[in-house]
């Protein structure tokens, strides 16, 4: 029986940092990722363009050329699934992790495709995989989406984009410059600060203008066939024609997972437990990368600040052995 020295959940960038700090220091190791490589990269809309520059992106201090100022999702594609080419990473893809237990001091991973063992466990799946739901009638209709990847389904169609963060913003201007009819429900008082600061004028003047409507303080209450229901900030039941309903509504991290694990959640955010020094969990030897270490807090991590968690893990490894 093979007793790997690290087995990684998530082959994302964390997620192959932390394996390339593991081979860097000759231990043994894999990665599990139930996709492809930087799975959720692979997922982004097709024209998305990153927040942070190219250095902020990087690992392993490998070079992240890119033409334009900010990186976009195809280029992140092509360095990060290079690096792994590369550096030969050992990947076992399009396998999902089904549970992770502990007998001792030896992980037992089991998945879809095998069982294997582990002295240490790293966590690194990122929050892209559950969309955080608006729990209202009429969401499972096929019109409603939660993941948007590009405009022109939705040339001449009556869009309801709900949500005011940038995935909605971009969503939004992007199906609006293809001639849809495009109507924001956003549940705040104005579009999210947090929003990228080029983007954010050109959404609040198409506002301003007229050009895409938008109900602030407002909340969906129902989804039809053919309409969608909401109340606006003065509490009035509004109904529109609809064809597509955006739900820009953000995603969460698979807390089911986390929790069957035996990783402590705290608090209305479920924030994961672990040493900020480490990254160790309550439980021994069981590591927490990445976006995931937020809970439903999933604007404190990204890439350019989780890259230091794999040094944290590896160099906390080997100071138990």
């Amino acid at each position: 029986m093979e007793i790997l020295d690290i087995l990684i959940i998530g082959a994302g960038p964390i997620g192959l940092n932390c394996a390339i700090e593991a081979q860097k220091n000759n231990l043994s190791h894999l990665i599990i990722e139930k996709g492809t490589i930087v799975n959720s990269l692979y997922n982004y809309p097709l024209y998305m363009r990153f927040f942070s520059t190219a250095e902020k992106l990087e690992i392993d201090e490998i070079p992240f050329i890119s033409a334009a100022p900010k990186p976009g999702r195809q280029e992140a594609l092509e360095y990060y699934q290079g690096i792994a080419r590369q550096k030969k990473i050992n990947i076992h893809l399009y396998e999902k992790v089904l549970s992770v237990s502990k007998n001792a001091e030896v992980f037992e991973i089991k998945t879809t495709k095998s069982t294997y063992f582990a002295k240490n466990i790293v966590i690194a799946i990122g929050f892209y995989d559950i969309p955080n739901l608006m729990n209202i009638p009429g969401e499972n209709l096929p019109k409603v989406k939660h993941y948007y990847t590009e405009p022109y389904p939705y040339a001449r169609q009556k869009i309801v984009v709900v949500g005011s963060s940038n995935s909605a913003v971009d969503a939004a201007l992007e199906t609006y410059r293809k001639g849809a009819e495009v109507t924001m429900i956003v549940r705040h008082s104005e579009i999210s600060k947090s929003v990228k600061y080029w983007v954010k004028p050109d959404i609040e003047n198409r506002i301003a203008e007229g050009s895409i409507k938008a109900y602030f303080n407002a909340e969906m209450i129902e989804i039809t066939e053919n309409t969608v229901i909401f109340k606006d900030e003065k509490g009035k039941t509004n109904e529109i024609d609809n064809d597509f309903v955006l739900a820009m509504t953000g995603y969460l991290p698979d807390f089911d997972f986390l929790k069957n694990s035996g990783i402590e959640l705290k608090g209305d955010c479920l924030n994961p437990f672990y040493n900020p020094e480490t990254m160790e969990t309550n439980i021994s030897n069981l590591y927490l990368a990445g976006v995931v270490c937020g809970g439903k807090d999933t604007h404190l991590w990204f890439i350019e600040n989780s890259r230091i968690h794999a040094n944290m893990i590896i160099n906390s490894i080997l100071s138990k052995s």
